[in-house]
């Protein structure tokens, strides 16, 4: 695997890193002052007295509207369909079954280094921790979920070597090393920079991040809801068709390497210095890949199943818990 940063690459990082923040919090504090003089010429707005854990919303009425809400903490988020997929995904889950509130950015079908664009995900990241902040509340933990998108799609098959191209089919390392270990993981550096100096400028200190890999997916042809021209998928098969893999069993093994090399970069990003705040969370064996069931815990072939009326195991959730054990060990 690729050496540690180098100081005077972290420091430059981390100088883009602030840069890249401060442009945010410019377009935050304007946003602010819109809404601030907006409100100040609201012939009646609404007035909200709140604290930690009662919320008090008092309407222009004869009597006040109280309510009082409970939760296991605030969780702020930027990610892929992991953390925005229809109807159910990995948010979802810890919102229901562990009782988390939570403010995403996340979208679905956003390569890492999109999220962490001038046009990325990190300014509604910015107005997602003020709506946290204006209810007097921290986030417990900030939650990254990328990379998968940089990897799966259009382009999979420029990292696969022809079946027939000998001695090297398979896997061409030297593409896998430039696009993992040195594009992914530098937009992972940035996003998880980007996010630590917004925190400190807007709460005066950094907060736990969370990130994860992924677990062994089976290159099946499925897309969502089955596939077909109008909807997304597949992101694999058609790339191990291209070069003339079509052994389901020798697809899903090469997944398998992939998949491992995606974890190791995160898991060894996670040890860097300067990302002391980084908790790396492994998914992988989480879901089955065997061909035996694992239809039962996949809905395609990049995505867990929902469970319930949806039929199968409930993918999402199994994942979830994963989340909920480290978010359990934090304050």
């Amino acid at each position: 695997m690729p050496p540690s940063p180098q100081n005077n690459d972290f420091s430059s990082i981390q100088q883009a890193a602030n840069e890249h923040a401060e442009e945010i919090l410019a377009r935050r504090r304007a946003s602010r002052a819109s809404r601030a003089a907006a409100l100040a010429a609201h012939p009646q707005p609404l007035s909200v007295k709140t604290e930690l854990t009662h919320i008090a919303l008092v309407a222009p009425a004869p009597a006040p509207v109280s309510t009082t809400a409970q939760t296991a903490g605030y969780l702020l988020a930027v990610g892929d369909s992991w953390f925005d997929y229809p109807i159910h995904d990995i948010l979802t889950r810890l919102d229901d079954n562990y009782g988390y509130n939570i403010e995403s950015a996340a979208h679905r079908g956003d390569p890492i280094e999109t999220m962490v664009s001038r046009v990325g995900q990190l300014d509604k990241f910015a107005r997602c921790m003020d709506k946290i902040v204006a209810l007097g509340a921290t986030p417990k933990a900030i939650l990254v979920s990328g990379g998968g998108d940089d990897i799966a799609g259009k382009e999979f098959g420029m990292l696969i070597n022809n079946i027939d191209l000998h001695p090297i089919p398979g896997w061409n390392d030297q593409v896998i090393a430039g696009v993992i270990d040195t594009r992914i993981a530098a937009a992972y550096r940035l996003m998880i920079l980007s996010i630590n100096s917004l925190c400190q400028s807007n709460l005066g200190r950094t907060f736990p991040i969370l990130v994860h890999g992924y677990d062994y997916p089976v290159p099946d042809g499925r897309g969502f809801l089955g596939g077909g021209w109008l909807l997304p998928g597949p992101w694999l098969k058609p790339g191990f068709d291209e070069k003339f893999f079509t052994d389901i069993n020798a697809t899903t093994q090469m997944m398998t390497t992939i998949i491992d090399r995606f974890n190791a970069m995160l898991q060894n990003l996670a040890q860097e210095p300067g990302f002391q705040n980084v908790t790396y969370i492994d998914l992988r064996n989480t879901l089955s890949n065997s061909q035996a069931n694992y239809k039962d815990w996949w809905a395609n072939e990049i995505h867990p199943n929902a469970g319930g009326i949806f039929g199968g195991q409930d993918g999402w959730a199994a994942i979830a818990a994963k989340f909920q054990a480290v978010l359990a060990t934090l304050p």
